[in-house]
């Protein structure tokens, strides 16, 4: 593929594109920051035990009034929760990575390929951190449809899955012209990260504002992420 020198790939000028490029950065800036004060916010939050009446309501009201183990709804639903809840699974991650940075290295773009390793794994890192500053525990009133071991606060599910969906989609996004390319890539997996966050409440292994946190941190992540790939290329590239 050909790199486009003269432009962004969405019609700007020269003398636009710079412009452009600073206040989208700006803007990421703003939004990262906003991400974090948010995250240490609803960490205190949830030390504090603010939260708890709304995180025990959610996770009662999602489940059967006579029974607490069984989620609302039909058994097939709650199997494809489960199986929407396994595109956050460590493995499936993993392997999307793996396959991504395999791919990019064989197409000769080994600078891309480790970016996308380092960006997830010091992501994922952070997520881990903050579980064991956190330490919260699972979700005890209603029983888990599915196994979990570590700490609750994040949800790295969801934190996990949006730090790889939304880089892997920013890195799409860069290197496609068309406007409504770029919005259907961000769609799909902003909503991915959304249906596999709440697949985590219904399923009753996270509290409510654990998913949030998740969210909130992944998303971050991937701005933040975003605004690192901007600034190493130079202006009037976007592959």
């Amino acid at each position: 593929m050909k790199n486009n020198t003269t432009g962004t790939g969405q019609g700007e000028t020269g003398v636009s594109s710079p412009v452009r490029r600073f206040e989208r950065k700006q803007l990421a800036v703003g939004t990262i920051a906003l991400g974090v004060v948010g995250l240490i916010a609803l960490g205190a939050a949830v030390v504090a035990g603010a939260t708890a009446d709304f995180d025990k309501g959610l996770l009662l009201a999602l489940r059967d009034n006579g029974d607490l183990a069984n989620p609302l709804g039909p058994r097939w639903l709650e199997e494809t929760v489960r199986d929407v809840s396994a595109l956050g699974s460590t493995f499936v991650l993993t392997f999307a990575v793996v396959v991504v940075a395999g791919f990019l290295w064989i197409v000769d773009a080994p600078a891309k390929a480790a970016f996308l390793v380092v960006a997830v794994s010091l992501g994922s890192l952070l997520n881990r951190l903050l579980k064991l500053i956190i330490a919260r525990p699972r979700p005890d009133i209603v029983e888990h449809a599915t196994y979990v071991s570590s700490e609750s606060f994040p949800s790295g599910h969801t934190a996990n899955s949006a730090i790889v969906y939304l880089v892997l989609g920013m890195m799409l996004a860069r290197v496609e012209a068309s406007f409504a390319a770029k919005v259907f890539v961000f769609g799909v997996c902003t909503l991915l990260t959304v249906m596999i966050g709440l697949s985590r409440i219904y399923l009753g292994v996270h509290w409510p504002t654990d998913v949030l946190a998740g969210w909130i941190l992944g998303g971050s992540w991937a701005v933040l992420c975003w605004y690192v790939l901007v600034s190493l290329q130079p202006v009037g590239t976007h592959r």
